[in-house]
This record gives structure tokens, sequence and C-alpha cells, in this order.
């Protein structure tokens, strides 16, 4: 069973591990850097700052340790939309649904308590597991960025997806009929 709860202090010495890991960066949008503990404890109390415009969740086992972090950044309320993004931390917790639930999670919260219309991504057009999860959670790929990021010395592709509260609702919908 896994469950979501906001992240805390004590969750940064993983996520420092999975920041400082480059196999596991080298699948996601943001650039590798080195960054060391006071890095993180300042983007810790950044966020804590910040809690109108960003929700960082925290992915767990039964046994509440993190696993994962998934993350609703850009949270603009005037158009109800937000940016998400996702990082499970080992490679030995992939292909285990704990994405999808984590996704499908997140996107209730985003559409059910927050409020919001439109939930955005980007993806590198070579990550095909998470495009899988992207278009199983119901994201629609709208556009190709060309050439949006480089990455492991050269540039590379982002597909652009996203999910309106409707689209959302009727799966929702659906799964709870069933």
């Amino acid at each position: 069973m896994y469950m979501l709860r906001e992240i805390e202090r004590r969750d940064l010495v993983a996520i420092n591990q999975w920041r400082n890991n480059e196999t596991l960066i080298s699948q996601l949008g943001a650039p590798f850097r080195y960054i060391n503990a006071e890095v993180d404890n300042a983007w810790f109390d950044s966020y804590l700052a910040n809690r109108s415009t960003t929700v960082r969740c925290a992915i767990t086992g039964e046994d509440n340790s993190i696993i994962g972090m998934i993350s609703l950044v850009k949270i603009d309320p005037l158009h109800q939309c937000a940016e998400l993004h996702i990082m499970i931390g080992q490679a030995s917790n992939q292909n285990k649904g704990i994405g999808t639930f984590a996704v499908m999670k997140m996107l209730e919260h985003a559409f059910l308590n927050m409020n919001l219309n439109r939930i955005e991504l980007s993806v590198l057009t070579s990550n095909h597991r998470a495009i899988h999860l992207y278009q199983k959670c119901g994201f629609i790929l709208e556009g190709t960025k060309r050439q949006a990021r480089f990455k492991q010395g050269k540039f590379q592709d982002l597909y652009s997806f996203a999910i309106l509260r409707e689209e959302y609702l009727s799966n929702y919908d659906k799964q709870k009929d069933a």
C-alpha cells in the first residue's frame, strides 16, 4: 500500500541521493548538477515559504519511508493550472505501479481539492516508461518542444502533455461506476 504525504525535512537525505544520481536524472527534464545537503535544505526552506504555488509530496510505502516524490509546481490560481513532476528514487521501485498510484492521487488532489482545471507536464521524448505512465493516467499529448533540453552533450526534444479536469472526471466517474 502506498500513500502521499507532504515532504518533510527528514526526507532530504533520500532526495539528495536521488538528485545526485546521474542515471536517474538522465531520464528527467532537469539538468544534472552535484547538489550538497545545504542546497537541498535551502530548496526545502524555499518550498515552505512558497506553499501557495507548490505542493510537494513524498510517495511512501507502508513504513512511511520515502520512495519517490511528486509535485505540483507553478500553481496559478487565476488560470487554475499547474505543472506536475514525479521522481521514483530507486530503480528497484520502478515498474511496480507506484508512479500510476502517485499521479492518479495527485490528480485527484489537484482537481477535487484544489479546484485546478489543467495539469501539464513535459517529458523527454526518449523516456518511454514515463510517456506510457502519463498516457495511462489520461494525459493528452499536445506537442513537441524541439531541442528544448541540453542533456548528456546534446539537445533533446520534450513532449508536452496535459490533462483537463473534465477529462479526469470522466475517467474518475467511470472507475467509480465499475
